[in-house]
């Protein structure tokens, strides 16, 4: 069940913000299908400035043995690089590395929630680490890297952008 989201900026229909429901307030990117039909994934800034991601696990994320999927969470871990990195990147990039590590499972019903950190942000390259929870579970931890592509970006664009 995909939740109602409306677009947050004119120059941007891609960057929507959910109305209702649990992710009331949080932002998407509706411009990634794989990541729209794989989530939804949602992040925020939160007071202090930092990033949050979240998704709660339905039935679709799940493996045969009834756990989140491996791939579910590194689908999720590269949808939160872009969402922690984005006021370092200011317009389009790309992944080029990525690195993870699977400590717990999680089922369906738990919000999985993602916070992290800009590691090193250079002219073209920035160095984005991560750890995935439930509550105060650790179950994963992720570090990537995401190489900035080169065009011209409206200004209305530059927020936000992924």
């Amino acid at each position: 069940m995909q939740p109602t989201a409306e677009p947050i900026h004119p120059g941007r229909p891609d960057l929507l913000i959910a109305t209702e429901g649990e992710f009331a307030g949080w932002r998407t990117w509706s411009r990634d299908t794989f990541e729209s039909h794989n989530g939804p994934f949602w992040h925020r800034i939160d007071d202090d400035g930092r990033v949050r991601c979240a998704f709660r696990v339905e039935k679709k994320h799940l493996n045969g043995m009834k756990a989140v999927h491996g791939g579910c969470f590194m689908t999720f871990a590269d949808y939160c690089l872009f969402a922690i990195a984005v006021r370092e990147l200011q317009g389009p990039g790309v992944t080029v590395a990525f690195g993870a590590e699977f400590l717990d499972a999680a089922f369906e019903g738990e919000l999985i929630e993602a916070t992290g950190e800009v590691t090193r942000a250079g002219k073209s390259l920035i160095f984005v680490r991560g750890i995935l929870k439930s509550g105060e579970r650790p179950l994963f931890t992720f570090s990537g890297t995401i190489k900035r592509v080169k065009r011209k970006v409206p200004p209305t664009e530059v927020a936000d952008s992924h």
